[in-house]
């Protein structure tokens, strides 16, 4: 196995991580990358392999255990630890159970015309001259959409908004003090919050979603600490990435001759999975060897780390070809942006209707809208999102 160095935040990576992924695809697939100690997955072949093998996992094995870096965070830890992604069997299966019969595709698909209205609000009150399209658009919409799903009143988005992103500053590389502190705050607010709204809420399956999960509880199959571990989840989850979702795939269309005729009804949800194909939300999950395995030639000993790069499986020429194009259309089928095995992201179906939805909208009441400036990138690797999108808005 090659060794492999590129810091994950330098600026130049942190813009564009695409080179550097091809790099590694070059020296064999699977690398050492220096920088976070771990062996790295970047071939499409691997990556599936390695999240779809139940030889790997996302905690290490007993006796390979090493301190989170929520470990003297013990609100955060509460949480994290209560959540579906931080367990493995045979507690897994039961949470991913409870949740897939309170997360329903019909409760998913009763969203539809509340996010649809939702994009028109929010395009009324767009501004004359340019705006950051991230800021008025891409990210009110999830985090609006989850709190209407968690029965919480729009009001309380902000708020929300504000605990999410200090909660999943966490996740990223070398979280600093400051940052740790602030996802501690907000996790006790956050848990104080859900368990004040849960304790004057009915237990009902056919409710709002908080409703749900709390019927899950009184039959024995959540915990109360599991209930609001897996709201937290479906916010920060499904808020964080989602955003991203929309904005890269915003930006992508901007970068084309005829962005609105790729968000016209008959063309979006293409245009939605290939924006997800070449420009994810999500770069990096890691998984833990659950005993010696080989994958794809080498041998990773049990407790072993490797990183599984999204970004760059969905862009491996053996499965896509010219991998770096905007091709709406493509065969996508294969794409690892919402992982793939055991952790496969329930939320999907909701990511992929929100995305839709809000292209449309957006296009067909703005087919004028260009890029004011250039995008820039915020350096929150593993997300992969931007800071902001300048944009005017033409003729509506």
């Amino acid at each position: 196995m090659q060794s492999f160095r590129q810091p994950p935040t330098d600026p130049a990576f942190v813009q564009n991580p695409y080179p550097a992924y091809e790099a590694m695809r070059a020296q064999g697939g699977i690398v050492l990358w220096d920088d976070y100690g771990m062996a790295a997955a970047a071939s499409h072949e691997a990556v599936q392999a390695i999240l779809r093998s139940r030889d790997f996992a996302r905690l290490p094995p007993a006796g390979h255990e090493a301190p989170p870096p929520w470990d003297a965070l013990p609100a955060f830890r509460r949480l994290e630890e209560a959540s579906m992604l931080s367990n493995e069997a045979p507690r897994h299966p039961v949470l991913r159970r409870s949740v897939v019969t309170a997360f329903t595709n019909a409760r998913v698909q009763a969203m539809a015309e509340k996010i649809e209205a939702l994009c028109h609000r929010l395009i009324d009150g767009f501004p004359d001259g340019p705006f950051d399209l991230i800021a008025a658009y891409c990210t009110p919409i999830p985090v609006t959409v989850i709190a209407e799903m968690l029965g919480e009143p729009d009001s309380l988005a902000p708020k929300l908004l504000e605990w999410s992103h200090a909660m999943v500053r966490l996740y990223t590389q070398a979280p600093t003090d400051a940052e740790r502190a602030a996802a501690e705050r907000a996790s006790e607010e956050f848990a104080a919050h859900l368990e004040a709204s849960l304790a004057a809420k009915e237990a009902r399956p056919d409710g709002d979603l908080a409703q749900a999960l709390k019927a899950e509880s009184g039959a024995g199959r959540l915990s109360a600490d599991e209930v609001l571990g897996t709201c937290v989840l479906l916010l920060n989850a499904g808020h964080e990435a989602t955003v991203h979702a929309i904005g890269n795939a915003a930006k992508l269309m901007l970068e084309t001759d005829d962005p609105a005729a790729l968000a016209a009804p008959e063309a979006v949800a293409a245009t939605a999975e290939e924006a997800l194909r070449l420009d994810p939300p999500l770069h990096l999950f890691a998984r833990h060897a659950q005993r010696d395995t080989e994958v794809a030639g080498h041998t990773f000993r049990t407790g072993q780390q490797v990183a599984c790069l999204l970004g760059a499986a969905n862009r491996d020429p053996e499965v896509f070809d010219g991998p770096a194009a905007f091709r709406p259309g493509r065969n996508a089928k294969a794409l690892t942006s919402f992982g793939a095995g055991v952790h496969f992201c329930l939320g999907a179906p909701l990511a992929r209707l929100e995305m839709q939805i809000a292209l449309r909208v957006l296009f067909a009441r703005c087919p004028g809208l260009a890029m004011a400036e250039l995008p820039v990138y915020a350096p929150t690797y593993h997300f992969r999102g931007l800071q902001r999108l300048m944009v005017t808005q033409g003729q509506r």
